[in-house]
């Protein structure tokens, strides 16, 4: 790999203006691919770009790991050691050669002057904002004498916490896992902020989550987009909606809000928040009326059918359903009798849907429905949430044995995470799970022994958990707190020390997708900058050191290599079900799953071995075998606030780049032209939200996509800006999500708060 130490450091130094990023976007023919067109440069750019031919770059193939339907496959162009480029990977018939407007940013990403840099740690307490450059040696040294202060005097490392989750979901990043694993018996904060009660709901009804092949829906005949938005979130997915369409499919949305994807569907369907299970039963029941269910399928592949039916029969009053709902019963029976002569038709419904906390019951009955219709096992057809039936790899990072003697918790053990390999023979002690749901509460109230020691990896808890005066707290009894990041976020200001991590780009990697069906290798592209070193290296460090102090303390191998810890992740089952004989193979570029039905032979994994409306398992752990409806959570405060994620972001990464500042400089409140008007408040006035969590000052926006009773305000994170919408959140959990994430999601959506003009 060449490497120019004089363009690297002039590109630090000064960065990659807007302008010159823009003409690399032209270059890789991307702009094209942004939803709506509304970065095209403008006409006085010059968008001629000094490409040389492909032979003057050096090329990698890489993989965006965030924590994003579509998990793109990329091609990074590189030229004396620094990233020119990147465009996507024309080898998945899914990437397609285009990224989104977050993916084309990288090359600022990693260039971006806000990157940290180096070691740091805060001198004058935690907040104090007095931070001093420290090297590697020191960090790692204060770090490991702490954990071994630790087990020395509470005789087990219970007293270390490690919370990571989506910031990067590379295969060998659960290495950090793996960190911990080699330490001895820790604490965990457990579970998924994502989508756990649609985990659960899928695992009672087909005993496993597992979706079709997005690609197939350009041949459904009808596709039912339910609390999703693809045109934001998933775009590559958009183009096989948009064929589906152009072939004669009809395209309805359902969701609260009028989105991206809204406007380019053949129907929009403006549903009252929190009631989509009612909806879905109500639909069930007029096909079934109506003699449109698929009653052969039902016979051979369902268990409590009848039962279902006679619940519908007894308590599914389509009048109530039309009033709950707000939707005309007309259109319901239009939308419901449409959707069933379509064959093969599918509806895929989104994460944002089951944050309530009745959000498990609703993607019960909406996989009921889809049942009923006789589209569950068909091409082009499905209940479609998500899947992790390619993620089969060995976990060797992760799996690193405790030391010797290790003592950790004796109680119950339960699942750890929609990612976590549970199982196995029992052990005489296990790590301690706190719910990674309620952190704050969590993280305050362990005892015996209380938490000393925090691990942030992969994660801006600030960002991403609720409560947020309560997270302060907590961090602030804590003894020692170590974030790794990448950039200087608000869990780092909160922190003792931070770390600087590697980028993708910086470390090889292995990568697929929770959507779709494609593995992409994941090279090193250019040397680490700065002092940024990989997770897997930062283990190594800790273990080296960790076994000076005191021999056989740590497990983790004592030096890293990324290329060759991610060849350890392959196996004969992973190269099967891609068609290769090895991982070199995807230095060609990536490759997808042999193509799979889901549930296709009738063979479900739930204790029936079909698709159960009657689950003695949910009974027993909800209360309801039945896909019932359930209300949702009763308003504490005038209007309901609902926080989705943005184009420009994901959770918190990108928005904080100085570009992305550029086209969305601040963030807003979307208010309802009838609210704002009842409180006098007009476009650009700023206004508080507030409720009995807490208070956020910000400009108002006023659009009519969003309902009335209702305020929308985006999930991001700005460097320069205090905005942090989970300041209005509280920690009330969704109705499932424990059943096979360890801990229930969150009713994030189920927020209410006031305004007023200031």
């Amino acid at each position: 790999m060449s490497y120019s130490k004089e363009n690297v450091e002039s590109i630090v130094n000064n960065g990659l203006s807007r302008r010159s990023f823009l003409k690399g976007l032209a270059a890789s023919g991307v702009l094209s691919s942004f939803p709506g067109g509304i970065l095209q440069a403008n006409e006085d750019l010059n968008t001629k770009i000094p490409y040389l031919g492909q032979k003057s770059y050096q090329t990698f193939r890489n993989a965006c790991p965030r924590n994003c339907y579509d998990t793109c496959s990329i091609k990074t162009y590189v030229k004396d050691g620094v990233m020119q480029f990147i465009e996507g990977a024309q080898e998945s018939t899914y990437t397609r050669g285009g990224c989104c407007v977050k993916g084309n940013s990288y090359v600022k990403r990693v260039y971006s002057a806000r990157r940290l840099k180096y070691p740091m740690m805060q001198v004058g307490g935690k907040g104090s904002g007095n931070w001093k450059r420290i090297s590697w040696d020191n960090a790692i040294d204060i770090i490991a004498k702490k954990l071994l202060e630790i087990k020395k005097e509470d005789g087990t490392l219970l007293g270390a916490a490690l919370t990571k989750y989506s910031g990067n979901f590379g295969i060998t990043h659960y290495g950090i896992e793996g960190m911990f694993n080699s330490i001895g018996y820790t604490t965990r904060l457990a579970g998924t902020p994502c989508w756990p009660a649609g985990i659960d709901a899928q695992n009672l009804d087909m005993g496993d989550m597992w979706c079709n092949d997005p690609e197939e829906m350009k041949d459904s005949k009808f596709i039912i987009l339910w609390g999703v938005n693809p045109a934001a979130n998933s775009i590559h997915s958009m183009k096989y909606i948009y064929e589906a369409k152009k072939k004669g499919a009809k395209v309805v949305v359902i969701d609260p809000i009028f989105t991206e994807t809204a406007s380019k569907a053949s129907q929009y369907i403006q549903i009252k928040t929190g009631t989509d299970g009612l909806l879905a039963l109500g639909m069930a029941k007029i096909i079934i009326e109506a003699g449109l269910h698929d009653q052969k399928w039902l016979d051979a592949n369902s268990k409590g059918y009848k039962e279902y039916k006679a619940y519908l029969d007894k308590e599914i009053k389509l009048d109530d359903v039309a009033k709950t709902t707000g939707i005309p019963l007309a259109m319901i029976k239009e939308l419901a009798l449409s959707f069933a002569k379509a064959k093969p038709a599918t509806i895929w419904m989104g994460y944002g849907m089951q944050r309530h906390t009745n959000g498990g019951s609703m993607i019960r009955a909406i996989d009921a429905f889809v049942a009923v219709s006789g589209n569950i096992g068909k091409y082009a057809g499905g209940a479609r949430y998500g899947h992790l039936s390619t993620w089969g790899f060995n976990y060797a990072a992760l799996s690193q044995p405790k030391p010797e003697g290790s003592v950790g918790y004796s109680g119950p053990e339960g699942a750890k995470g929609e990612f976590a390999q549970v199982g196995g023979a029992k052990a005489a002690y296990t790590d301690r799970f706190l719910n990674i749901n309620k952190t704050a509460r969590e993280l305050l109230n362990a005892k015996e022994p209380k938490v000393r020691l925090l691990w942030v990896a992969c994660k801006n808890v600030f960002a991403q958990d609720f409560d947020r005066n309560q997270l302060i707290r907590a961090f602030q009894q804590l003894d020692l707190v170590v974030v790794a990041d990448q950039f200087f976020n608000e869990t780092a200001k909160w922190a003792d020390i931070v770390l600087p991590v590697a980028t993708q780009f910086e470390e090889y990697d292995v990568n697929v997708s929770y959507w779709h069906y494609w593995l992409s290798l994941n090279e090193q592209a250019i040397k680490p900058l700065f002092e940024v070193k990989s997770d897997l290296e930062i283990a190594a460090m800790l273990s080296k050191r960790m076994n000076q102090l005191s021999a056989g303390s740590c497990t983790f191998p004592q030096s890293a290599d990324t290329k060759a810890m991610m060849v350890k992740e392959f196996n004969p089952g992973i190269y099967e079900q891609f068609g290769i004989k090895s991982w070199e193979e995807l230095k060609n570029g990536p490759v997808k799953a042999k193509a799979v039905i889901p549930y296709a032979d009738g063979k479900f994994k739930t204790p029936s071995g079909k698709f159960e409306f009657y689950s003695d398992k949910a009974l027993e752990l909800f209360g309801s075998a039945l896909p019932a409806y359930l209300e949702v959570r009763k308003p504490y405060d005038k209007f309901r606030m609902t926080s989705p994620h943005s184009r420009w972001s994901l959770h918190s990464q990108f928005q904080n780049l100085e570009w992305m500042e550029d086209v969305h400089p601040e963030p807003y409140v979307y208010i309802n032209p009838d609210d704002a008007e009842a409180k006098m408040v007009k476009e650009g006035d700023t206004v508080a939200v507030f409720n009995k969590q807490g208070l956020l000052r910000l400009k108002a926006k006023l659009t009519d996509n969003v309902q009335a009773g209702t305020l929308l305000m985006y999930e991001q994170w700005y460097n320069n800006n205090i905005y942090n919408v989970n300041e209005l959140v509280d920690d009330t959990s969704s109705d499932m999500g424990a059943f096979k994430t360890g801990a229930p999601g969150v009713a994030l959506h189920d927020t209410f708060v006031n305004f007023r003009k200031l």
